[in-house]
């Protein structure tokens, strides 16, 4: 038995050491794409590869880090695991996530004994693919740069300098991938430090029993709210534009949710079987991106742990668009999880009114460049998610100018910073007004984003949402979809979503556009109010 004050001092202390260690891998990153992006997430795990502590970051990571070290064991053995060691990650069937998704993990020992592990994952800007940063129009793993399984970086507290020369070898860009590893690295003894003071404090029975604690009162939490929820099965599908290969085939994407007593159950199995294109992931993040809908729909207020998910099970079909399986490419894998999250919300509608919301713009809207700058005749990468609308709920205006649901805390990069480290100017940053579904409560715009290239570079894009655009809900009204033109209002005029390593010369110019959320209820009930204050602040 265990008194709860010295449980949540002990669940707090777990909390703020996983926050600790992202701030470390923040501060200590080497590309814009973490320090100013935080394309990361960390995670806390015990012995047994349960969450202890996860810091915010992004949540298609959530509940997922443990995949990796749980893996490594399967194949190596509880042995494999001595004090000193780092390991490595990226494989996309492992993690699921793509091959510039680089998970880092450590296990923590006080003394002899086994305590947990600490673990990150952050994007690096380039792994070796075929085309720098990562190529939109793969259709292979093999395209897609270089693929670690399981590997040791740092062996008894040494750098392994040959696997560090192997990834050195392989990559455009050796230092920004290297200090990236360093600062993972910096990351995990941030973690390995924590932990062990949180044993020696409190002892590891102490530990224990406050991690049983924590686990037992959360999954009571979970059941109780999802035995809330009306018992039955719901239903909801939709479609990715485009795998980027084949441009005029839509991709279907379907969920089953049934919902009996305490438990709930999310069925992905009715999905495209993998597709040639880079639209696919392994299905640890198909699992993941149903924790995320779960999460925030059913207890978006109860931190997570390893009693977060223990109501919810999902299936996945091997060799679909979810299950990937070799050698399947997987450079964009997100795409059909935004919406897989929006459609989770949109099947059980009818069960909870009162807490769902209209469809979001639903993806990363990519914009990638890369070319040689003139200013420091070095090559460059540079990689941009880009915000839009959100959806309406009952009783409020979607966002506007939001990340993605994907993408929880990630950040879009400040001009001044884009403007120092890339030869482009950012001509315009904006609003755009009426994007956003019509309704009672309107949806969120979406932005406009236009770029102006200072040198010769070349523009990769992957855009989505255009033919499934955010639905509104209860009568609401669907937001505009994404639009990219390049060289606006000229001879040359092109418009595109998804392109790989188009080639444009300085003083082109590239407008990109995001999409709105839905709307809710009827738009003849809107406040008039309300929408004159709109009308007075441009927003449709």
């Amino acid at each position: 038995m265990i008194d709860p004050i010295t449980t949540e001092i002990i669940r707090c202390a777990l909390a703020n050491a996983a926050e600790e260690m992202n701030t470390a891998l923040i501060r200590s990153a080497y590309t814009p794409v973490i320090y100013e992006g935080r394309d990361c997430a960390v995670a806390l795990l015990d012995a047994d590869h349960h969450v202890l502590g996860q810091s915010s970051g992004l949540p298609i990571f959530l509940g997922n880090l443990e995949v990796c070290t749980r893996h490594t064991e399967e194949v190596f053995g509880r042995d494999v695991w001595r004090p000193g060691d780092v390991w490595l990650l990226n494989d996309s069937y492992i993690g699921g996530t793509h091959l510039n998704d680089v998970t880092v993990y450590a296990p923590v020992f006080d003394g002899d004994e086994l305590v947990g592990f600490a673990a990150s994952r952050a994007h690096w800007l380039d792994v070796g693919a075929k085309d720098p940063g990562t190529p939109m129009d793969s259709t292979s793993i093999h395209q897609e740069g270089l693929r670690l399984g399981p590997v040791r970086v740092v062996e008894g507290g040494q750098d392994r300098t040959d696997v560090q020369d192997v990834i050195a070898r392989n990559v455009r860009f050796p230092d920004s991938a290297l200090g990236d590893l360093g600062a993972q690295i910096a990351c995990a003894r941030t973690g390995q430090r924590r932990l062990v003071e949180i044993v020696r404090r409190w002892g590891r029975s102490t530990l224990d029993a406050a991690r049983d604690a924590i686990f037992a009162q959360t999954e009571r939490i979970e059941r109780d709210l999802v035995a809330a929820i009306p018992d039955g099965v719901y239903e909801a599908a939709g479609h990715l534009d485009n795998d980027g290969i084949d441009l005029d085939r839509p991709l279907r994407v379907a969920v089953r949710v049934a919902v009996r007593g305490e438990r709930m159950d999310i069925d992905v199995t009715d999905c495209a079987d993998q597709a040639a294109g880079p639209v696919n992931c392994g299905a640890a993040q198909a699992v993941s991106a149903c924790r995320v809908a779960y999460k925030l729909l059913v207890s978006p207020q109860v931190a997570l742990n390893g009693g977060s998910f223990r109501p919810l099970g999902v299936r996945v079909r091997e060799g679909s668009m979810l299950g990937a399986t070799d050698p399947a490419a997987c450079g964009w894998y997100f795409s059909h999880l935004g919406l897989l999250i929006d459609l989770v919300v949109r099947a059980l509608a009818p069960a909870m009114p009162d807490r769902v919301a209209a469809a979001s713009y639903g993806d990363s809207m990519i914009v990638q460049l890369y070319g040689s700058d003139p200013r420091t005749g070095r090559d460059f990468v540079s990689l941009e998610a880009t915000v839009g609308g959100w959806g309406a709920w009952q009783g409020s205006d979607g966002e506007s100018a939001l990340i993605n649901n994907v993408n929880g805390s990630l950040k879009d990069m400040p001009i001044e910073v884009f403007e120092t480290c890339y030869p482009v100017r950012v001509r315009r940053y904006a609003i755009r007004p009426g994007s956003g579904g019509a309704g009672r409560w309107r949806g969120g715009n979406g932005v406009v984003r236009e770029y102006e290239l200072d040198a010769d570079t070349a523009l990769s894009l992957w855009w989505e949402r255009s033919t499934t655009p955010a639905w509104g809900l209860f009568g609401g009204g669907t937001a505009a979809p994404p639009e990219v033109v390049v060289n606006p209002g000229r001879p040359d005029e092109r418009r595109v979503l998804k392109v790989n390593g188009l080639r444009l010369r300085a003083g082109d110019v590239i407008r990109c556009s995001s999409g709105g959320g839905g709307g809710v209820g009827d738009p003849a009930d809107r406040c008039p109010e309300a929408d004159a204050e709109d009308r007075r602040n441009g927003l449709v």
